[in-house]
């Protein structure tokens, strides 16, 4: 599925999601990702889907969303890996603004150090960079990049890009127990984002099934302490820690839009139950997805969740 959604997102309201990456090809192997595992790593920008196909499907689900009168706040370049891999970014961009939609990219940062990559993320209005750690012994643990990658050239990279980017500049942070959550590694993130100047930085937890099983978030405590030894230094500083809600949108195909939806963006039960509802169908449809293999159902942090069958799960 190229275009899913729209979904509800904790920093943009309601989105278009675009998956202009397949699953599951990224620059890292992060230990958190909701994805799974990483099945193919590189750091060689290339085609994956030709520009015109991702416009045809996003002027497609628009228009399907706004037949059901779904708002769109936001198209998200938000895919199974690293957006910043497509070579065809920038003219994806290009073709998308005519529809008079803010388009938002959410990328790794891991390719932030090359000149093109910089120009290409110039074209988006909304630009998420993630930060987990500005130690490299912390980001190899915990990020698990490619061996090609460099973190202090990553790091130049967003400061360069943060002094020329004229839309808004934000920053996530994921904090997993006993990896990078400790005083001293927060106070050293919080001196480079105190450079770095975002309009936000967030502070964000594991809060769906984790790639690897041992991952969970830092408790109450650490996690609040980590927001104030931020708060020092970068203002406004926000969770990532709740949930998004279950405002889930109906295009018109129930199966089709749990797929679409959970290939990328698990639901918890709360939100297929509300989704159903909405769509004026019952959990037959579920179940039958299930028996045939379509959608799998997982546990975690006592909560159900529903996401789509990948070859990573």
């Amino acid at each position: 599925m190229i275009v899913f959604g729209p979904v509800p997102s904790r920093r943009l309201g309601h989105s278009l999601g675009i998956n202009n990456i397949p699953p599951k090809v990224c620059t890292y192997a992060c230990v958190y990702c909701q994805l799974g595992r990483t099945i193919k790593m590189q750091a060689e920008r290339r085609a994956f889907h030709k520009p015109m196909e991702i416009l045809h499907a996003v002027r497609e689900k628009v228009k399907k969303a706004g037949e059901k009168r779904e708002s769109i706040d936001y198209l998200a370049f938000v895919p199974d890996g690293e957006p910043t891999l497509d070579v065809h970014l920038g003219q994806e961009i290009d073709l998308l603004k005519p529809l008079g939609i803010k388009v938002a990219v959410i990328t790794n940062a891991s390719l932030i150090w090359r000149e093109d990559v910089r120009e290409e993320l110039m074209k988006a209005d909304w630009v998420s960079l993630k930060i987990d750690s500005v130690t490299a012994e912390v980001w190899r643990r915990i990020d698990r990049p490619i061996g090609a990658l460099s973190l202090p050239a990553i790091l130049d990279g967003a400061l360069e890009f943060s002094k020329t980017f004229g839309g808004e500049l934000v920053t996530e942070t994921m904090l997993v127990k006993s990896v990078n959550d400790g005083d001293d590694h927060i106070r050293k993130i919080a001196d480079f984002l105190a450079r770095l100047r975002p309009a936000r930085a967030y502070l964000s937890v594991p809060t769906r099934p984790p790639a690897e099983a041992w991952v969970q978030p830092p408790d109450e405590e650490t996690i609040h302490r980590a927001f104030h030894i931020l708060r020092e230094q970068v203002s406004p500083v926000e969770y990532l820690i709740g949930y998004e809600g279950n405002a889930f949108a109906f295009t018109g195909n129930v199966e089709e839009d749990l797929l679409s939806i959970t290939a990328v963006h698990p639901m918890r039960k709360e939100a297929v139950d509300a989704f159903l509802v909405k769509a004026g169908a019952d959990w037959f449809v579920v179940n039958r997805m299930i028996d045939r293999n379509q959608l799998i159902e997982m546990e975690y942090d006592g909560r159900k969740f529903y996401m789509r069958k990948l070859p990573t799960r």
